[in-house]
């Protein structure tokens, strides 16, 4: 990807033109939330000015049209991440809901006591509180994963500890916090080898590579729209339909239903069976339009292009007196974690915050994480397609300042 195309991809996303504290935004909190294209936009005004309308057995001109872009939304899900069906394709808030939806009926129903669920040290708390809670309830046990010294998950631990009582392994696809990307293939195939299920967090993944569910194997994958240039509260469930198919209703209302009566009700088919309620019509619509922004690039390029601006920033970051590096995977897209030695994250992203640069501070929602690395947060910069050389400079002048002037 040349200079040229970056800045026509670049212009497509409004929020990126302002300033801030009288400063050119510097966006790096995209692991955070991602900013969204005209495309989106558009799609989501398009239908509350004109479309606007309850979907499904409506019999008027607005519903049908909804359902149509609704259910169109779906099969552009699908064909994203390669599922072999759209019915497998189940709308829910985000990827924090779909890991709960599969904990509370998947998990509730089919756990006993003593069975195991493996998660990992890297996990985003959306993918661990959930399976305590079940394991709360239904005796089952949590292992987990231990980090090499690099930030990598340790593969032989993972091997040793898998066994005929292991249930399921649920974990990141990329780390949130680090950047680690973890090599689900391989996780998959050997939870296979135990019968155990697998599911893959792929909040942090899709926005950045393909993600193709069939080559992977999983049984379950997940992700949320705002990761991905869509909006907040919509995100997408995908799971094999047989497993979905056998898994009892999560939460009950309208459309999950075949029929209600006081005698006993019987349930939808897929994917209604899970989503109950009016759902975010608009959301879904403005995800799909994500979804054709992204698939109308050259993917391939940008990942280069992605990958390039990492190796620039992580580089610069070395070279910073007093910044220390938070782990240093093998493979990391996305995300990179660092502290300056003398100042306090939150201190330094708000003298930062004044120069226009955005990234964010804290635990990032992985505490364990954080335990296991002895420390209680770090500053976090995160990188999407439409960051540029220009505003990596400008976070390492900015951070050369800092440490120069501490």
């Amino acid at each position: 990807m040349n200079l040229q195309e970056h800045a026509r991809l670049r212009d497509q996303f409004p929020a990126l033109a302002q300033q801030v504290n009288g400063h050119p935004l510097v966006y790096l909190d995209n692991a955070a939330t991602t900013h969204k294209p005209h495309a989106v936009l558009a799609a989501m005004d398009g239908f509350y000015r004109t479309d606007n309308a309850n979907v499904h057995r409506a019999a008027h001109a607005l519903s049908g049209r909804a359902t149509l872009a609704f259910e169109g939304a779906r099969e552009t899900l699908a064909r994203f991440i390669n599922a072999p069906h759209q019915r497998e394709i189940i709308w829910t808030r985000g990827a924090t809901e779909a890991i709960n939806l599969v904990a509370q009926s998947w998990g509730a129903s089919e756990l006993e006591v003593g069975d195991e669920i493996v998660l990992s040290t890297l996990e985003h708390h959306a993918n661990i509180v959930p399976w305590q809670l079940v394991a709360e309830r239904t005796g089952a046990i949590i292992k987990v994963i231990p980090l090499d010294e690099r930030g990598d998950l340790d593969m032989l631990a993972y091997l040793a500890m898998l066994g005929p009582r292991t249930r399921l392994v649920s974990v990141a696809h990329v780390s949130n916090a680090l950047g680690t990307v973890n090599p689900v293939k391989q996780i998959v195939a050997a939870a296979k080898t135990v019968g155990a299920l697998t599911l893959i967090d792929g909040a942090q993944a899709v926005a950045h590579f393909e993600v193709d569910v069939q080559a992977i194997g999983c049984d379950f994958y997940v992700f949320s729209g705002h990761k991905l240039y869509g909006p907040t509260g919509i995100g997408v469930l995908w799971g094999k339909a047989a497993l979905l198919e056998r898994m009892p209703p999560w939460q009950a209302g309208g459309e999950m239903i075949d029929r209600v009566s006081f005698s006993g009700t019987s349930f939808n088919s897929l994917p209604f069976k899970f989503e109950a309620g009016t759902p975010h019509i608009a959301g879904a619509i403005g995800l799909a339009a994500a979804v054709d922004f992204l698939l109308a690039q050259d993917r391939e390029a940008i990942a280069h292009y992605e990958a390039a601006l990492m190796a620039q920033l992580v580089a610069g970051l070395k070279q910073i007196p007093g910044l220390r590096l938070i782990g240093e995977p093998l493979q990391r897209s996305g995300a990179v974690s660092f502290l300056l030695e003398e100042i306090h994250p939150q201190d330094a992203a708000t003298l930062l915050d004044m120069q226009g640069i955005a990234l964010r501070v804290g635990h990032h929602c992985a505490m364990p994480l954080m335990e296991s690395l002895g420390l209680s947060g770090t500053m976090r910069a995160s990188l999407a397609c439409y960051n540029n050389r220009n505003d990596v400079d400008a976070l390492l002048a900015a951070l050369h300042k800092l440490s120069d002037f501490f």
